[in-house]
């Protein structure tokens, strides 16, 4: 059983896994918490009752950062491999096939926020605050900020914030496009939930698809991303929601489709 990584199942929508962080006291990031959203995050990736996820630190707390009392007096060669845990253990939840919402409450910070990156959305609290202040630790960020963050804010605004710092608030979150909306700090979770429980009923095969062609033509040039995206379109003609969308487009018009996720 996991030390600190919960997988719940929201109570109201069946079909949402949570990913529940609680570390105490602020969540921070170490080997084994790491380790443990790595899993989760697989467990949540394999699981066809799940169409939707929300990954959540908890009333107080997001992440407020890496646990630096664990890191601070690693080797140069330690460091290579401990980074390397980090990155993967994000990664796996940025290639979870589902749509994934962070649920941002209180702190976002280093490591924190590059996990919040990590999803497709964030629902951000009023009194939150987001950054990456690994400069002033006298190192960069080591898990995806100098990557993700660019890649969702601009490269102008991400050094920036990279090279400053700084907390940057819920207002300029939203402002910015960090945050995709910002509640009451009490509603984040609710938000979250609601926000991501509309794609739950969606075609699961075409939702994995067209998350795969974004996040991959991204990383790529024009021509590769198009013949990405022609492959993913084409292969979902092999899928049983693709005959139930047209037929039922055809039968009844837009929007009345019943899918199974296969």
């Amino acid at each position: 059983m996991a030390e600190f990584v919960r997988v719940e199942t929201d109570p109201g929508h069946p079909a949402v896994a949570v990913i529940r962080l609680d570390r105490p006291k602020v969540n921070a990031l170490n080997a084994v918490l790491t380790a443990e959203i790595a899993e989760a995050a697989a467990a949540v990736a394999a699981d066809p009752a799940v169409r939707a996820v929300v990954v959540y630190g908890g009333e107080r707390f997001f992440v407020a950062g890496a646990d630096i009392k664990e890191m601070a007096d690693r080797t140069h060669a330690e460091m290579l491999e401990y980074a390397r845990g980090l990155q993967n253990a994000l990664t796996a939840v940025a290639r979870i096939p589902k749509p994934v919402v962070a649920a941002v409450t209180g702190y976002a910070l280093g490591g924190g926020l590059e996990l919040a990156l990590a999803a497709d959305f964030r629902v951000v609290g009023a009194g939150a605050q987001l950054g990456v202040p690994e400069i002033l630790l006298g190192v960069i960020p080591g898990a995806g900020g100098t990557q993700r963050l660019p890649r969702l804010v601009g490269p102008a605004r991400a050094k920036e914030m990279i090279f400053s710092g700084r907390h940057v608030d819920a207002a300029e979150a939203k402002e910015i496009g960090l945050a995709d909306a910002v509640v009451a700090d009490g509603e984040v979770y609710a938000e979250a939930v609601a926000f991501v429980a509309r794609f739950a009923e969606g075609p699961a095969v075409a939702l994995a698809a067209a998350k795969g062609a974004v996040d991959r033509g991204l990383e790529t040039d024009l021509d590769t991303g198009l013949e990405i995206e022609r492959l993913h379109f084409a292969g979902l003609f092999a899928t049983e929601d693709q005959k139930t969308g047209m037929r039922s487009f055809l039968e009844q018009g837009p929007g009345k489709a019943v899918f199974r996720g296969r």
